[in-house]
């Protein structure tokens, strides 16, 4: 029904965003799953791979820098634990804390998916022009800022 009253053009860009959206995850998910990794496991490794030697980060912080809540985390972490690719321990400064780590395995496959993650990016990337995705990233940050944080 039409509503000449209503203006719908916001309509037109969250729509775009969504299906773009929805289409970025399936092209970066592939590239995950062609290493054995999911989009959680993927962020976790690349998190620590982040903290520099000796590439460790606590539960918490792993949860905060990947913006989910320490249950999900603790899913995480024990599917990486089990799989090699990463260890968990005591933490040396808490004795009730716990330190999460890669594994030379854990740093060798992330290194790798890593690098084939940037080129896929750059791929969905590439009908853009230097300039045009420094506009893009300006006006989505602009806007993010704008939206209520969520925790």
């Amino acid at each position: 029904m039409a509503r000449p009253d209503l203006d719908v053009s916001p309509q037109g860009v969250i729509g775009r965003l969504h299906r773009l959206g929805a289409a970025l995850t399936e092209e970066l998910t592939v590239v995950y799953r062609e290493h054995g990794l999911g989009e959680g496991d993927f962020d976790v490794l690349a998190t620590l791979r982040r903290a520099g030697e000796p590439f460790e980060r606590t539960p918490t912080e792993l949860a905060e820098h990947t913006m989910v809540t320490t249950g999900a985390m603790t899913k995480r972490i024990d599917r990486l634990v089990g799989r090699g690719l990463a260890t968990r321990r005591a933490s040396d400064t808490d004795g009730r804390g716990r330190v999460v780590a890669l594994t030379p395995e854990g740093r060798r496959l992330i290194d790798v998916a890593f690098e084939a993650h940037l080129r896929n990016e750059e791929r969905l990337l590439g009908g853009l022009s230097a300039p045009e995705r420094a506009q893009l990233e300006a006006l989505l940050t602009k806007w993010a800022a704008q939206l209520p944080a969520r925790d």
